[in-house]
Order: C-alpha cells, then structure tokens, then sequence
C-alpha cells in the first residue's frame, strides 16, 4: 500500500477520533452544567418543608412543590393554644399543643391543594396555606381553593319566622338572681360544646359557661369578692374574662386546655352591670358562639321595686345545623338574628307578666359581640335610667323622661318603669331592623290574652 495513502487514512481517523472526544467532553461539560436545573424537583421533593403554626397563622402561607412526589412538612406550633394543619381538611398533622413539632409526607399533589387548620374558627381567622404546584397558575390555585368555602356557606342553618317553638319549650328566667349570703363568693363554672335550640326548630353546637347560652347571672355588691373556678370540660381550650375586676390578662385571663381548671379571683369594687366572656382566640367566635354572660354589682343604694329582670342582647351568627356559628359572617358583622337572652324572639312566645301599677327595673347588657342596642319598651317612660356606673335620670322635679336606653357592644345599666294599665307592652330594640331579626318580647301587665302574639 501507499505509505502516503497509509498515512493521509491513519491521520484521518485519528482526527476523527479527537472530534468524538471533544464532541463528548462538551456534551459531559452541558450535562453538568444543567444538572441543578434537571434534578431541582428531586431536590425539592425530598427537601423538609419547615411550616411554623401560630395565632392565627401558617407560615409560610405559600409553598411550591412538584408534580407527583411526597412532600415532608415539618410542623411546629408556636402559638399559645393548640392547631393543626391539614391537606383540604382531612389528611395532616394531630393536634399540636405550644411547642410540639411533627413530621408528616403529604401528596402526591397534581394540581395546586388548599390546606388548614380545622380547629373550630381557626381557619377563618387565617390559618390556612395553599400547595402550589411548579408551573402551575395562580387561576389555578385560586380555583382549587374556592369550592370548600362555597360549599360550607351554602350548608348553613336558616330561621323560619313563621315557626313557634314546641309546646313543651321553656324560655330562660329573665328574674335577676338573689345576691348570695356573705361577701366572699367561691362559684364553680364549667366550659362546654352543647347541643342548643336558638330559634325554633334550630340548634347550634354553642360554646357555653354552664351549658346555657347567654352563661348564669351572677350578682352581688361592692366590696364583694368572687372567686370562680373555671374548669374546661370542652374540647377546645377556653377561657373567662370578668369585666367587674381588675386582674392581669396574662394570668387570670389565660386559656386552658380539656380537662384543666383555673382560679379567677377579683373584688368587686366598681358598680355596674358587666359583661363576661371567653378571651380565647379568636375572641369573636367564642363569644358569638355563646360564650357571655353578665355580672351584676348593685350601687350603694337602690330603690324598692317589685320585680327586677336581665335582658342580654346579643347576635347569632348561624353555622349548618347542629354545627358551631360562622366565623366569617361574624367578621362581616352579618349576623342572621339579634336576640334577648340567647333565644329568637323569646318573650314573644312566652311574654313576661307582671302588675300594672308597680315599679320594675330591667338590667340591661349589650353582649354584642358587634351590634349596638337601643333598649325600648313600647307603652310606658323610664323615670330612671342607669348606665355604666352612673345615674343618667332620676325623679326629680323636672319630672324628666327617657324612651331608649342606648348602650355599644358590652355596656350594661338599667332602666326603672311601670305600666299604667293592663296590657301586652312590646320590648324591643329601637333600631327596628334587629326588632325584625328576633328582638321582641312581651310584657303582659294584668289579666291580658297573649294569644295573638304568640304566648302561653
């Protein structure tokens, strides 16, 4: 053979063997330099997700995964109550007290998940957190979050206001209670979930003081002492806070968990008619939930009357049947009924009677939580009118009058009346779209007919 034809072959192979390794260096060097970008969702996928639980909040309130894998969320709750957080309300973490942490792996997820903490309020208070998925659009995310909302609002309970109650149905005393014998007051007061009717044919699962909604009256006089123990025999932590003292939030105000009890002890110095509530966060569902009630403390001195009563107007904010009031319609401040003393349109069905001709005096507290009360009895004038620690009217010579007594979200007094004759005397608040809403009652002064309003 040509040694030049030898070696013009042998140089060309060896040329085509130096241009597939350098063909194969460059694809080795491409390969590595895109491998962070090739192997970003494995990564990801088997990275741990930190989320911090707090009141009220998930942090971080966005995450992006990838399509089709596990995810590993590692849970901490640094809140002052307990929460949780699960994948559309069903698959997550336990009940997570302060300070207690899980590992939990979520998913696979294709499509961009909503999740939340399904703690009774919680989650319309903030806690929830969307799982987005990479590449996937906003519109999507938005859309997988909408039908749970849609669905529960569309689920809620409605008051029908042409029902009556059952024969059998007992409306709540509205008789102010005694004051207890001596001036230290030791009460035992429980917290509970129970099952109660708030119009006819309606029941809620209210959050109680004592398995009543509004909670029991207490009453008593300047000087006195209480000393309540509260126990939670609910499933929620909960909480008291007592407007007639004065005490730190921190401690006598504090939530306690199931099975827990604390002493909240204060001395009554200050007259007035006082609300009491449930602080525990979120503060607006527990106390539109059911959890007030009202404590009396009489002025130094108070004029003879036959009867006294308590009225606590307060709002009900319906949840699906059987199940807790809504939160967001309590944010929105739409409330479905504005009651007295806990019970649509209670004294309508069982009208108060009393004597024409004799004094009475109706403490009065606006438990709210939101809406405002224009106390009003049609068919007679307040000669007397008391509100937050100080008389606004009294008999006198000017012989003044007063037709409404006016009080914000946890104001309380009193007004003193009598009717001129027998008859029935509506009570309502004066602000005549709540009076529509369930706040009407009835006294009936003398031998009247109740009947055509409704009473027994």
């Amino acid at each position: 053979m040509d040694t030049r034809i030898a070696g013009n072959t042998l140089g060309t192979m060896v040329k085509h063997i130096w241009l597939v390794m350098i063909l194969i260096i460059a694809v080795g060097l491409t390969s590595c330099a895109s491998a962070p970008t090739s192997s970003a969702a494995p990564a990801t996928a088997s990275a741990v997700i930190e989320l911090e639980l707090g009141d009220m909040y998930i942090k971080p309130a966005s995450i992006d995964v990838p399509a089709g894998q596990p995810v590993t969320l590692h849970i901490k709750n640094v809140g002052a109550m307990a929460h949780n957080v699960k994948v559309n309300g069903v698959d997550g973490s336990k009940d997570l007290a302060t300070n207690e942490d899980q590992t939990i792996i979520v998913g696979p997820f294709t499509t961009a998940t909503h999740a939340w903490c399904t703690l009774p309020g919680h989650k319309d208070s903030g806690m929830e957190m969307m799982i987005n998925i990479i590449g996937a659009t906003t519109a999507d995310s938005h859309t997988a979050a909408a039908p749970a909302a849609d669905s529960a609002a569309d689920g809620n309970a409605k008051i029908d206001a042409k029902a009556v109650p059952a024969e059998a149905w007992q409306a709540r005393d509205p008789i102010l209670p005694a004051k207890a014998s001596g001036t230290v007051h030791e009460i035992a007061l429980d917290a509970t979930e129970t099952l109660i009717e708030v119009a006819p044919g309606v029941t809620q699962m209210m959050w109680t003081f004592g398995n009543t909604v509004p909670g029991p009256i207490f009453h008593g006089n300047i000087g006195d002492t209480f000393k309540f123990t509260l126990t939670n025999k609910g499933i929620m932590g909960h909480s008291i806070d007592f407007h007639a003292g004065k005490v730190a939030w921190n401690k006598s105000m504090r939530t306690i968990k199931t099975g827990e009890s604390l002493v909240y002890e204060f001395k009554a110095d200050y007259a007035g008619a006082y609300m009491y509530h449930c602080g525990t966060a979120p503060a607006l569902h527990h106390i539109g939930n059911g959890m007030y009630g009202a404590i009396i403390i009489d002025p130094p001195t108070l004029a003879p009357v036959e009867k006294e009563f308590v009225i606590i107007q307060s709002e009900l904010y319906l949840g699906p049947q059987a199940k807790e009031g809504d939160l967001r319609k309590m944010l929105a401040e739409q409330w479905d009924a504005v009651v007295f003393n806990g019970y649509y349109n209670q004294y309508k069905f069982r009208p108060i009677h009393v004597d024409s001709n004799k004094r009475y005096r109706v403490w009065v507290v606006d438990d709210g939580p939101s809406e405002n009360s224009a106390f009003h009895i049609v068919g007679t004038v307040f000669d007397t009118v008391y509100k937050e620690g100080s008389y606004l009217l009294q008999p006198d010579a000017r012989q003044g009058g007063s037709q409404v007594l006016d009080l914000q979200p946890a104001q309380g007094g009193f007004v003193e009346f009598s009717f001129a004759e027998d008859g029935l005397y509506p009570m309502v608040t004066h602000k005549f779209a709540n009076a529509s809403k369930g706040a009407l009652g009835f006294f009936a002064a003398g031998a009247v007919d109740t009947s055509m309003v409704g009473g027994h």
